[in-house]
């Protein structure tokens, strides 16, 4: 190590030139290597994944009661023909039918996202590349869906997207 000052050699350690007085600059601290980085980025994938298993499951028993308290509701209170629209001649889409007709659809729906919730735990715990790109589209899925959907949906997308992002995710 020379001074900057006069170009005197400088021993390790030394805080001033013996020669024209000036103090020595610290020593620059390394930068944090590629392997802190990797491991870095790889507990925020290993947390994102633990993350979608417990939304998926969150959102299958929620759906769940949700879709069966719907069916008991519709099949309850499904017979009633009369009031202003219920019943009325031109109105029959307003009808418990009409609303019970869509019940097989919603449980389709409940299936199909929580297998893609899950798919997209199990993609990014395996760090599989087909596991990325079902958390990017799972979570596009999950963005209107607030707050626990969006918080989830806009967090997946900052820890996958992005050239580093991407370069690390290969990289694991």
């Amino acid at each position: 190590m020379y001074c900057s000052g006069c170009g005197q050699p400088l021993a390790q350690g030394q805080g001033f030139c013996p020669q024209c007085g000036r103090p020595v600059a610290p020593p620059v601290p390394p930068v944090p290597g590629f392997q802190i980085q990797m491991e870095s980025y790889a507990g925020k994938v290993k947390a994102l994944a633990i993350v979608w298993f417990i939304y998926a499951g969150f959102s299958f028993f929620t759906g769940i009661a949700a879709l069966t308290f719907a069916q008991t509701f519709f099949h309850r209170f499904g017979n009633w023909n009369n009031g202003p629209w219920l019943g009325a001649p031109g109105y029959e889409w307003f009808g418990w039918s009409f609303m019970r007709s869509f019940l097989p659809l919603a449980w389709a729906v409940l299936v199909v996202r929580t297998c893609l919730a899950v798919m997209a735990g199990w993609g990014l715990f395996e760090r599989a590349q087909w596991g990325r790109v079902v958390a990017i589209v799972a979570a596009v899925f999950i963005l209107l869906k607030f707050p626990v959907g969006t918080v989830l949906g806009v967090w997946t997308l900052v820890v996958l997207l992005g050239y580093r992002n991407t370069t690390l995710y290969n990289q694991l």
